[in-house]
């Protein structure tokens, strides 16, 4: 299996032909990966302990159907059953080394929730402010004062709210450093998975082997990979975090109306882009199909 290695400028090429093929179909790459985000969000939250487990094992495959169907509008071709489920059934199947596939990734998050709490002195990086506890209520045990207490009794209100603020500062600090540090851990597993599932769906490369050959192509393109991440990061959350600053500089009452519409632009527009630049980018790397130079 042979990996191009590819300039940095390749990534911000998977992102503008993810357009353009987006642009194509946009009903049908919409619809699957809306597809994808409801099953992921239904197996996380309808199926609470279970759906732990089960979501790592079949998002390979979810993934593969997703790109099948931006294959499809690739090559031009209608969509069928057989044609969505490619590399899942059928003589070209190959569902056994898909759900070993899956079994690896589930082992790998085991692994990732392992270090990370272990690293992580107990913290939850998404737990936000849930946890940090209710400022004293001040005067609330007693309406009559205690003649024996002295006046150190009890803080003076600036005092306790003072506290309560620093203890809230700092758990949201604690949060954010678990939270960066969780996602520079999972950083090597997503490289690894990033075209396993497409190695193993259609080129039929063993789990081990699809991990080892998405590992390397990974590395061998990290500077488009990296600035397919920038590009990401600049199209997902800096230019809406600017829209919303501005809205909320003209008009406050705004905000939440904007919020909402910017909500359904990263789920109708900048997701479908995203699951077809994916596919791009395996398509670049492993089956060229398209001018080095371009």
């Amino acid at each position: 299996m042979q990996a191009r290695r590819l300039p940095a400028a390749r990534g911000t090429y998977w992102l503008f032909e993810g357009f353009r093929l987006f642009r194509r179909n946009p009903p049908f790459i919409t619809a699957l990966t809306l597809f994808y985000l409801m099953l992921v969000q239904s197996v996380a939250m309808l199926l609470p302990g279970i759906g732990s487990i089960l979501l790592p094992l079949i998002l390979p495959a979810m993934t593969l159907i997703v790109a099948n169907g931006c294959r499809l509008v690739d090559e031009g071709l209608r969509p069928s059953k057989d044609s969505l489920l490619r590399g899942l059934t059928g003589t070209e199947g190959n569902p056994a080394a898909m759900l070993r596939l899956g079994g690896l990734q589930l082992a790998g998050a085991v692994l990732l929730v392992a270090i990370s709490t272990a690293l992580g002195d107990g913290i939850d990086p998404f737990s936000g402010m849930e946890s940090v506890p209710n400022p004293p209520s001040i005067g609330m045990e007693s309406t009559q004062p205690d003649s024996t207490a002295g006046d150190s009794a009890t803080p003076p209100p600036s005092e306790s709210t003072s506290s309560a603020e620093a203890k809230a500062a700092n758990h949201e600090a604690a949060s954010l450093n678990a939270l960066l540090r969780l996602m520079l851990l999972a950083a090597p597993l997503i490289i690894a998975f990033w075209f396993a599932p497409f190695l193993t769906g259609w080129d039929r490369v063993s789990p081990m082997k699809a991990l080892f050959f998405s590992t390397v192509a990974s590395w061998r393109n990290w500077r488009a990979l990296g600035m397919f991440s920038l590009g990401v990061i600049v199209m997902a959350g800096i230019v809406p975090g600017f829209i919303l600053l501005a809205i909320s500089q003209i008009s406050g009452v705004a905000l939440s109306t904007a919020l909402v519409a910017l909500r359904m632009l990263l789920i109708f527009f900048v997701a479908p882009v995203l699951t077809a630049s994916i596919y791009v980018s395996y398509r670049d790397i492993f089956h060229p199909t398209v001018d080095e130079n371009a």
